[in-house]
């Protein structure tokens, strides 16, 4: 009887770890870039547009955004496009990471606060808190995404 119980709690924690990669789930404290932001305190609201051109070139629209350290943004975000797309908010070099666990699981399911996945047609909104000044960067990073030309610079001055 120990046997089973034993070989049923090993099932259960192999699945708990099957099921927490390739997805992942990321925890709601505060990150370099901010932190979630409450939508009753958003002083602005920044209208991102996600598409592809007829270059095959896909992009954000705009590019760039200038914040304020301590500002609550709303990013109502659209995709206009034809493929699935989706806006993570990172460090640059998080997004590097983040990037390359992506081509390897393509198929990656996100519970992130800084991240919105959205398909074709479909609108969604991220809000956040900067809280550090710095230089940010927003991109795709569905594989091939961002090497299209799918990233953007988020200016954040001291206050």
């Amino acid at each position: 009887m120990k046997t089973v119980i034993a070989s049923v709690a090993l099932l259960i924690l192999s699945a708990g770890v099957a099921v927490a990669s390739p997805g992942h789930s990321g925890s709601h404290e505060e990150m370099a870039v901010g932190m979630p932001g409450d939508a009753k305190k958003a002083t602005r609201t920044i209208n991102v547009t996600m598409f592809e051109n007829e270059d095959g070139q896909m992009l954000f629209q705009p590019n760039t955004f200038e914040v304020k350290e301590g500002q609550t943004v709303r990013f109502s975000i659209l995709n206009k496009g034809e493929l699935d797309h989706e806006f993570v908010l990172d460090q640059k070099e998080k997004n590097a990471e983040h990037r390359a666990l992506m081509m390897r699981f393509p198929e990656m399911e996100h519970d992130d606060p800084n991240a919105i996945r959205l398909e074709a047609g479909k609108r969604g909104n991220i809000v956040w808190t900067f809280s550090n000044a710095g230089t940010f960067e927003f991109a795709c990073l569905i594989p091939g995404h961002y090497e299209s030309g799918m990233h953007g610079a988020v200016e954040v001055s001291a206050k």
